[in-house]
């Protein structure tokens, strides 16, 4: 795989434009490149572009906007298409990776295509991109057992469970959503799982695959972390917890409701991100758990973190009350909404969204000569 300096070369480093592929964060990220004075090119597939090439399109008279370009491809896939590559480093693209670009990619492409055939400059580091998929060897669970971060344990098999569990299976119908169930006893794993497979939702051979493992109780709190080469430190942009369907239907109902209920099926599919904040007490260990993180990203994968990265966490009950870590994000969090907890402002003096945060450290990198050092 190339290194950084040689994917840098031919670059034009007063123009540099930060890009992304057109869903999950793509706004946040040009949002950022604008307020930092980079332009930014956002990579569409076919008949998903309208939001970035006409509603958030940068215009003049008055001043709007935030995407400068918008490249419409058949199919995201194609981003690594020769012609397609040529025309971001002519644009002295450096491209921030969201999950959007790692799970359109990987329906395609194995991670060691991906890793080899982007030739353009990935802000982070590209080799971290796959940990995110349980089937990976070097994965996120290894990660956190590595830093020695406390995470749900896992269960071999239906019959070892022994109380709450969530089962995390391939959606059978789309492949970068998972079909989450929840169950207490080999029983209720076989019923909600037959129910899933007859519904369409499930097959036997994403079941054989699952994971399961126990459900932790508690609310869920997303630590989005960003760590800067540039300045050797660790940084807590925002926090923010998910909105999920139909999981937030489900516990708005009414209890005289919940009998007619019973029978759906819990769905846990990404629907949007709210703002919400930690009691300051936490704060400490909420570091200690980014930090053993960022030394054990370093130890197994040279260099290890640079950017973003995300510990989606339980708050489980105490005394003391504990962080347990049952996600890892390695890449953009899908949350522009972090910015409106007050984490970024105690730190810069004013709100800095994730996007902004990226585009600040190319800036500080390009300024000092060492973009070769934020980028893989």
């Amino acid at each position: 795989m190339a290194d950084a300096a040689r994917l840098l070369d031919g670059y034009d480093l007063r123009r540099l434009a930060l890009g992304a592929v057109g869903s999950h964060s793509a706004l946040d990220v040009a949002s950022g490149a604008r307020a930092q004075g980079l332009r930014s090119v956002v990579v569409t597939a076919k008949g998903r572009e309208r939001t970035y090439a006409r509603h958030f399109a940068r215009r003049g008279d008055p001043d709007r906007g935030c995407v400068d370009r918008t490249i419409e491809l058949e199919r995201f896939a194609d981003v690594l298409d020769d012609g397609v590559q040529n025309e971001l480093r002519a644009e002295s693209v450096l491209f921030v990776p969201n999950r959007s670009f790692e799970v359109y990619l990987h329906e395609r492409y194995s991670y060691d295509e991906i890793e080899a055939r982007m030739r353009v400059p990935i802000f982070g580091n590209r080799r971290l991109l796959r940990a995110e998929e349980r089937d990976e060897e070097a994965n996120q669970y290894a990660l956190l057992a590595r830093a020695g971060i406390r995470h749900p344990r896992s269960f071999a098999s239906p019959d070892e469970i022994d109380g709450p569990a969530i089962v995390k299976a391939p959606h059978a119908k789309v492949g970068f959503e998972r079909a989450f169930f929840l169950c207490a006893s080999r029983s209720e794993y076989e019923a909600q799982a037959r129910k899933l497979i007859a519904d369409g939702m499930l097959t036997e051979d994403g079941l054989r695959n699952a994971r399961i493992e126990e459900y932790a109780l508690g609310p869920t709190i997303n630590l989005n972390f960003f760590y800067s080469p540039m300045l050797g430190e660790l940084e807590l942009l925002g926090t923010d917890t998910r909105r999920q369907t139909n999981l937030d239907g489900l516990r708005a109902l009414p209890p005289d409701q919940l009998e007619a209920a019973r029978a759906i099926p819990v769905r846990m599919e990404e629907a949007g991100h709210i703002a919400a904040t930690v009691v300051e007490s936490m704060l400490e260990g909420a570091f200690d758990l980014g930090e053993r993180f960022v030394a054990a990203a370093r130890d197994a994968n040279p260099p290890g973190v640079i950017g973003p990265f995300a510990l989606q966490c339980v708050i489980v009950a105490g005394p003391p009350k504990a962080l347990v870590v049952y996600d890892v994000s390695l890449r953009i969090p899908g949350s522009p909404g972090t910015r409106y907890t007050p984490y970024s402002a105690y730190r810069w003096g004013r709100d800095v969204s994730v996007g902004e945060r990226i585009a600040m450290e190319v800036v500080f990198a390009r300024d000092a000569d060492r973009l070769a050092d934020v980028v893989t």
